[in-house]
């Protein structure tokens, strides 16, 4: 019987990092359960990872995939705090929240959360983050440990939560203030033109009904 993507999902080091080709880990172990995918796509597990997976699977063992990268050392993010000008850019991007600090206030890495995905990295305007080598002349699993792979899994899954969450709960006062709108239109509208307002009226109740829909259609629709 052909091994499930959450068999498969388990021998992969979490890094989130998107390398593969997948937006994360879990859709990448999708693709190879559905036989999308090749073995050999994921960079930080190396070599190693690519036996690990072949032996699961039953295909055959090949070199990893120079298209997505090459095996490496794992690797760290490091914040120039003499740079950081707490735009929040790289705490949004980061898969595991492996970054701390608030807007317009200087971040930091929290070293035993950061997988070295290198996510941060472009989104940063004032290129103050680097990556430093942590596991110098040792890559894919030799330059990770099972621990570490399960404590990178549980932080993405805390923070897919809290992202949709936050999102949920935005939508909602958004929503909220679209509905208080439409309640009493004209207190909440520079114009007087009864024309105008029935257009704006419209085009709430249209966003409203687009935004039930979404709800009643689940996680998938956002």
């Amino acid at each position: 019987m052909a091994p499930t993507a959450a068999a498969i999902l388990a021998l992969l080091p979490q890094t989130q990092c998107t390398r593969c080709g997948y937006a994360d880990c879990a859709g990448y172990a999708q693709a190879v359960a559905d036989g999308a995918a090749g073995i050999n796509q994921c960079p930080p597990g190396g070599a190693q990872g690519v036996q690990r997976l072949a032996a699961l699977t039953g295909r055959p063992v090949v070199a990893l995939s120079a298209l997505h990268g090459q095996e490496g050392p794992r690797s760290m993010a490091v914040i120039d705090e003499d740079w950081c000008i707490g735009c929040t850019l790289c705490i949004k991007a980061c898969p595991t929240d492996a970054i701390m600090g608030s807007n317009k206030r200087m971040h930091t890495v929290i070293e035993p959360y950061c997988t070295g995905c290198a996510l941060c990295l472009p989104v940063c305007p004032v290129d103050c983050i680097t990556l430093t080598d942590v596991t110098p002349g040792a890559g894919g699993w030799s330059a990770w440990s099972q621990p570490q792979a399960d404590l990178a899994r549980d932080r993405y899954k805390f923070h897919s939560y809290r992202v949709s969450r936050d999102k949920a709960e935005n939508d909602k006062r958004l929503e909220e203030k679209a509905q208080a709108a439409l309640v009493d239109l004209p207190q909440h509208s520079q114009h007087i033109d009864p024309a105008v307002l029935d257009q704006k009226r419209a085009v709430i109740e249209s966003v409203l009904a687009r935004a039930r829909q979404r709800r009643a259609a689940g996680p998938a629709a956002g």
